[in-house]
């Protein structure tokens, strides 16, 4: 439609310029009556044309909770080879592959207490899987981002990543097709799929081999070229930038798209530049409204130091020098009628139950840019039990002793958009109540204002439920448009 008001205005401009005429001619003769099937055909001709260019938006469906004494964590589940196979997979911005577990695994978990049943990859049941091999440009680009190298025997590229929890996972990377659900152009494209490459696990050691809380995988979403967005984005499927919406409610779930959640109350700051996570600049720390006495120094971004957003992370981590003034502060706003307790090390209040925990203070992390993210108490409070006629809250912000780390897990990220747009460099949020439906760009800053209402995209939720209303308006217009240029 852009394309035609563009040439009706250059053919209006061209004629009252000069004396030149340019003769149109209908593209079905006047005589001839015209079925609607026929014109969505030369619209879709048009089309492909038109937008060939323009990236997908891609869904995911998102399961889990923050909440440790439930799940701990946010999964996805994505579909791999052909045939398809199901894998639930965690959401982890803190690190960059896609791996599943496959046949043969040593240590892999086979059961889950989240509810699912665990999978396993064969490459050799897929009629489009292949290995990668040492000389392959991919695993090249892989020894640089994700610790990958070659064995010589059987020149597969394999890898080794280790976490920050202790646990570990290694095994071979391969090719195959990753299948999803894709909204283009405000249309819902079904069987969309594309080449990706993943790793292979047949080793696991750690937490992932523990079955409470164990699934098929991980799926990294950092920066690095073996990152599934960037593999994608390299191919001109998805846009350079993701976004995710988690529920906080006991209910779980949430959103999770490869394109940009829009909201008219982000607030962006800028990505530390050559970081191998997901840093970001924290200024300072306000309780009450009042900056907390932290040197600055202790949030300074260098080797194993600075905030790092990971989705991966299910509590929230302080560096260790801001850690004591952040507790005191909240002990110091909080009414004498709440009792602060110790339980395990950690501090807690003791609320009755004619009071709720809203009487503790509004936190704001403050970042560069002008930034803030506002905590409510449910940000930095978990609920732990009850002791009589009152509730125990303890605070969830930990400390790494001897690190002036400071992590955003699920405890924070939880109940807010939160956009990565890794074009532009910088990390956006909003808070939002991550049940209501959310409006996505296919744009990548390209400038258009093509939203989508991507619909609540959990459970059975259909995107195609949320769009059906937009798929009419948009062939009633374009059907408008075209009558009107060629009648």
């Amino acid at each position: 439609m852009a394309a035609a008001f563009f040439f009706a205005a250059m053919l209006l401009a061209a004629v009252s310029a000069s004396p030149v005429t340019l003769p149109l001619e209908r593209a079905f003769p006047s005589n001839q009556r015209v079925e609607l099937s026929q014109l969505r055909a030369w619209d879709s001709l048009r089309h492909r044309r038109m937008l060939q260019s323009t990236y997908y938006v891609v869904d995911f469906p998102v399961k889990g909770s923050f909440d440790p004494l439930q799940f701990g964590l946010y999964f996805t589940k994505v579909k791999l080879g052909t045939p398809p196979r199901e894998f639930y997979v965690q959401i982890d911005t803190g690190s960059d592959v896609l791996w599943v577990s496959c046949g043969s695994c040593n240590g892999c978990p086979q059961t889950s207490g989240l509810q699912i049943q665990l999978n396993y990859f064969d490459p050799g049941s897929s009629s489009t899987s292949s290995l990668i091999s040492c000389s392959d440009r991919r695993c090249r680009n892989g020894v640089q981002a994700s610790d990958a190298s070659c064995s010589g025997q059987s020149n597969q590229c394999t890898y080794t990543f280790q976490y920050g929890d202790g646990s570990g996972t290694s095994g071979y990377y391969v090719s195959d097709l990753m299948h999803f659900a894709s909204i283009f152009e405000g249309s819902l494209t079904t069987n969309s799929s594309a080449s990706v490459v993943f790793g292979c696990s047949n080793q696991q050691a750690g937490d992932l081999t523990k079955s409470d809380r164990a699934v098929d995988g991980i799926f990294g979403f950092g920066q690095q070229g073996m990152s599934v967005i960037s593999q994608l984005s390299s191919q001109g499927i998805a846009p350079r930038v993701f976004s995710h919406c988690l529920k906080g409610d006991s209910s779980g779930g949430g959103v999770l798209v490869l394109g940009e959640i829009v909201e008219p109350n982000i607030v962006f700051s800028p990505l530390v530049p050559s970081q191998p996570h997901y840093n970001l600049n924290l200024q300072s720390i306000s309780v009450n409204g009042q900056i907390l006495p932290i040197d600055p120094a202790a949030f300074a971004t260098s080797n194993n130091r600075g905030t790092i957003v990971d989705s991966g992370t299910t509590l929230a981590y302080l560096a260790e020098e801001a850690y004591n003034p952040f507790v005191n502060a909240i002990t110091a706003s909080i009414p004498q009628s709440v009792r602060s307790v110790l339980s395990r090390g950690n501090q807690c209040y003791l609320v009755t139950t004619s009071s709720n925990v809203d009487i503790f203070p509004q936190v704001s992390l403050n970042f560069a840019g002008g930034a803030s993210l506002v905590l409510r108490p449910q940000d930095y409070l978990l609920p732990q039990n009850y002791i009589g006629e009152g509730s125990v809250w303890c605070i969830g912000f930990q400390k790494i002793p001897g690190q002036s780390v400071t992590i955003l897990g699920d405890l924070v990220l939880k109940d807010k958009i939160f956009v990565y747009d890794l074009a532009g460099q910088r990390i956006g949020w909003a808070n939002y109540d991550c049940s209501l439906p959310v409006n996505v760009s296919a744009s990548a800053g390209r400038g258009r204002s093509e939203f989508v209402d991507a619909g609540e995209l959990n459970g059975s939720t259909s995107l195609r439920d949320g769009l059906q209303m937009l798929l009419i308006n948009t062939l009633f217009i374009a059907l408008f448009m075209r009558i009107t240029l060629f009648l």
